[in-house]
């Protein structure tokens, strides 16, 4: 198998590229070749190109011949609707990254299957992730257009953790310090490690049954945010010092920050998938990885590597903000009546 990706270096694709490698595939990398922390193994061979720019797409495609070709960077109806032109008739299957966020907020039944409606009002990532998905499915409708749908849910690896805050989330945690967690912490998330992702991910590479079809690929665990956060406090060997603010307050207190909106859209939500289909595709794939030994692999990754871990001063002055937001309601509830 002769696979490209377009992307390779991310938190998730980064693995899909080693386990795609291990499994003895023939693969390529397109990226405009920028340092990464991530760096391609051996046997990979980069291409440079810019996804963004049309004509620099085109000629990476000039004379290339690839069974498969895997994007990680289409993010809307537009660039979806470029790459089923480009790529028509020139691949045998194109392997759309899409998204678990586009499934129905507020959740109304779980666990959730590829059968789920599709609709998220709150984040706009999600709303262009299923009009992509409608691009797509309609040029394999109309033409055949060889596409396979993939969506992951919350993914991580070794050096990037699943936290709302990212590495100074973690930090404050281990330091001692008071964290806000959105809600009452007691919804159930599922957290995915790259690397388990990946083995679902190259098993439908080649794997001609899956054109047409449509995957989440997730772990079955499932835990409470309240239990995530205090994995990662006992891997730090401290007392987890939790405290709880709606989550439709966050981009009241906090407008500005990234993970305001994403929490609101997905992250408070419960989210519980069934791997059936992914499972009946690719026998290989089975999340070994629990959030406990992920907890420790990014607990060792943070300890070998202080520079790429250290605290930002804006976003730990954002989750400070929300901790005072939090005392601040307390106080308000519980003050005597004048």
């Amino acid at each position: 198998m002769k696979v490209l990706y377009i992307g390779g270096t991310g938190t998730i694709s980064s693995s899909c590229v080693a386990e795609s490698v291990a499994q003895g595939q023939d693969v390529y990398v397109l990226n405009r070749g920028r340092t990464s922390k991530r760096p391609l193994p051996d046997g990979v061979t980069a291409v440079t190109g810019d996804v963004s720019n049309p004509a620099s797409l085109k000629a990476a495609f000039e004379g290339a011949d690839f069974d498969s070709v895997v994007n990680f960077l289409s993010f809307g109806a537009e660039d979806a609707q470029a790459m089923a032109d480009l790529l028509d008739g020139r691949v045998g299957q194109y392997v759309h990254i899409s998204s678990a966020s586009i499934y129905h907020k507020p959740v109304r039944q779980w666990p959730v299957t590829e059968s789920t409606t599709r609709r998220n009002p709150y984040l706009a990532y999600a709303q262009d992730k299923i009009a992509a998905e409608v691009v797509l499915e309609r040029a394999y409708e109309e033409r055949g257009f060889p596409v396979t749908i993939v969506r992951p849910s919350h993914t991580y690896d070794d050096a990037n953790p699943p936290l709302p805050g990212d590495w100074t989330a973690w930090d404050r945690i281990a330091r001692g310090d008071e964290l806000v967690v959105p809600g009452d912490g007691t919804s159930l998330w599922t957290l995915t490690h790259a690397r388990d992702l990946a083995v679902g991910l190259a098993g439908l590479i080649g794997n001609w049954q899956a054109i047409g079809e449509d995957f989440h690929i997730t772990s079955d665990e499932s835990l409470t945010w309240d239990e995530i956060y205090g994995v990662i406090a006992r891997t730090e060997r401290v007392e987890p010092r939790l405290v709880h603010l709606p989550s439709e307050f966050l981009p009241k207190v906090a407008p500005d920050w990234f993970w305001s909106t994403l929490i609101l859209g997905d992250l408070a939500h419960t989210a519980v998938f069934d791997n059936s289909k992914i499972k009946r595709f690719v026998p290989a794939f089975h999340a070994t990885t629990t959030w406990s030994e992920g907890a420790r692999r990014l607990h060792a990754w943070r300890a070998a590597n202080p520079e790429l871990t250290r605290p930002d001063a804006g976003t730990d002055a954002v989750l400070g903000r929300l901790v005072e937001a939090h005392h601040t309601a307390v106080a308000a509830i519980t003050a005597p009546a004048s």
